[in-house]
């Protein structure tokens, strides 16, 4: 397994990473990552997760506006017959190592407080993060918004 920037040549296999997830419409991703494909590193940090030279996962994240080394990790997925392998703590720890080489003090994480993301918040917490904050019925009626933090 490789952890590297993402590349232009990613897009495709990480297309269907999100085809696999449901984590947002594939069709997203081409214009997400053009600002840092095009070299504009300021407005977030992609990593992409290889195996056997075939893109399996990535992970986004972005400075929080207003905030002195706050980052918040807004994406990661992992195509899921290749979940459990150790590729989401890997694109984690390398991001968490990035940033912190760069400065940056705080990494945060936003997810669904419903059943359906039980695992994803045992995730975060198997990674060091505390849950810091729960805001009631933030995505829709009975889905609260869970923010995780860690101090990088």
């Amino acid at each position: 397994m490789k952890i590297r920037p993402t590349k232009s040549r990613d897009v495709s296999a990480l297309q269907l990473v999100l085809e696999g997830t449901n984590l947002f419409p594939q069709e997203m991703l081409p214009e997400m990552l053009s600002a840092f494909l095009s070299g504009d590193k300021d407005l977030g940090h992609w990593l992409t997760c290889e195996k056997e030279g075939v893109a399996i996962g990535f992970c986004y994240a972005a400075p929080e506006q207003l905030a002195e080394g706050t980052w918040n990790m807004l994406a990661i997925a992992i195509l899921p017959e290749e979940q459990g392998i150790g590729a989401g703590k890997a694109l984690v720890n390398r991001l968490e190592s990035d940033l912190r080489s760069n400065g940056q003090r705080i990494l945060i994480v936003d997810t669904s407080g419903t059943d359906g993301f039980t695992d994803t918040r045992e995730f975060y917490r198997k990674n060091g993060y505390i849950e810091e904050a729960r805001i009631r019925d933030f995505w829709a009626p009975g889905d609260d918004k869970v923010v995780f933090w860690k101090a990088l």
